[in-house]
C-alpha cells in the first residue's frame, strides 16, 4: 500500500472567482515542516498569527477546480463556511494516526482498542 500524501476535497460553498466560476472540488496535500517553519517569517504573520492559516493553506492547496495559482488571495476571499472545513481537513490529515490497536482476550477472546501512545503524548502535538 503507497503512502497517501494527497488528499481530494470538497467546499461546502465552493470559491468564486473574479469571472464568477464557481470551483468546489480540490486537492491538500500534507504539509511538511518548511510548510509551517518558512510562513512565520513573513511578516504578516508576524503582524497578525492569524494570517498564518491563510499561508499555510496556500502551501499545501495544490489544485483548486480550474483556478491557476492558489495564492493568498485566493484563499481570502474563500467563504468562511470554506475556510473552517479547509482548517479541520488540514488537521486530520497532519495529525499523528492513531496509536491505538485492535487487541483480543485470549481467554474470552473479547475484543477491545489499546492506545499504545505515551502518557502525554497526545497533548503534546
Amino acid at each position: 500500500m503507497a503512502f497517501k500524501t494527497e488528499f481530494e476535497f470538497e467546499l461546502p460553498r465552493g470559491y468564486v472567482d473574479e469571472e464568477g466560476n464557481l470551483h468546489k472540488r480540490g486537492v491538500m496535500r500534507l504539509a511538511t515542516a518548511a510548510d509551517e517553519i518558512l510562513p512565520m517569517r513573513d511578516p504578516r504573520v508576524q503582524q497578525n498569527p492569524g494570517y498564518l492559516t491563510i499561508i499555510l493553506l496556500t502551501r499545501v492547496i495544490t489544485k483548486l477546480g480550474e483556478v491557476r495559482g492558489i495564492d493568498t488571495r485566493v484563499v481570502e476571499r474563500l467563504f468562511t463556511a470554506d475556510l473552517a472545513y479547509l482548517q479541520n481537513l488540514y488537521r486530520q490529515i497532519n495529525e499523528l494516526e492513531s496509536t491505538a490497536i485492535k487487541a483480543e482476550c485470549p481467554k474470552c477472546e473479547h475484543q477491545f482498542q489499546v492506545d499504545l501512545s505515551f502518557p502525554g503524548e497526545m497533548e503534546a502535538v
